[in-house]
This record gives C-alpha cells, structure tokens and sequence, in this order.
C-alpha cells in the first residue's frame, strides 16, 4: 500500500509558480502510475497530470497544457507538480495519487493524499 503525503502548496498571485511535492513511500516503479488531481470548490474533481513510474510520455489536462509540468524522481520516491502562470482558476485543493499501470489512463487511483491547498489571487 503506498502512502503519500503533499506538501509546497500556498498563495500567489496570477502569473505566479508554485511548485508541489508529494513524497512517497516505497513502490515499485513498474507497478505505478503517480498523478495529481484538483479540485476547486463546489466542483468536481479533476486530474490534471499523470506519469508513468516506469518511465513513458507524461499526460497533461488541456487546460495547465503548457504551464505545469508533472516529474518524477523515483531515486526520491518523490513526484512533483511544477506550475507556471497561474491563474484564479487554478485555485483548490491538490492531490497526488498512484495506481497500477492498467488503471491509470481510466484516472481510476486508489492511494490519495491529504492534499495541498493553493490559492491563486487576481
């Protein structure tokens, strides 16, 4: 069972960067599939990018296409959220999640966080 736990959430304003962490605990790279979800109040959630752990092209949502960048340091059993021009819109709580391989392009995660609050301000 994978355990993960958020951290680097916070407040900017729009045109800002935050950059997310979520770290780890032991996993074994073949077997996962890591990503991060939002969701804004009164809303659904939403994932917003997803990776591979064992290594393939990563899957941005459309919309933060462009502006966030999803990593993994698999030697840190580390994942990180790299976000660029951020806007109002981003704002909510963000979650990272692991799944097996077969399950992920389904955005079908059983293991969440508690979750990263980011604020973005206009």
């Amino acid at each position: 069972q994978v355990q993960l736990a958020e951290s680097g959430g916070g407040s900017v304003q729009a045109g800002g960067s935050l950059r997310l962490s979520c770290a780890a605990s032991e996993y074994t790279p073949s077997r996962t599939c890591m990503g991060w979800f939002r969701q804004a109040p009164g809303k659904e959630r939403e994932g917003v990018a997803t990776i591979y752990a064992g290594g393939g092209m990563p899957n941005v949502a459309d919309s933060v296409k462009g502006r966030f960048t999803i990593s993994l340091d698999n030697a840190k059993n580390t994942l990180y959220l790299q976000m660029n021009s951020l806007k109002p819109e981003d704002t909510g709580m963000y979650y990272c999640a692991a799944t097996p391989p077969h399950l992920c392009d389904d955005y079908r995660f059983g293991y969440w966080g508690q979750g990263t609050q980011v604020t973005v301000s206009s």
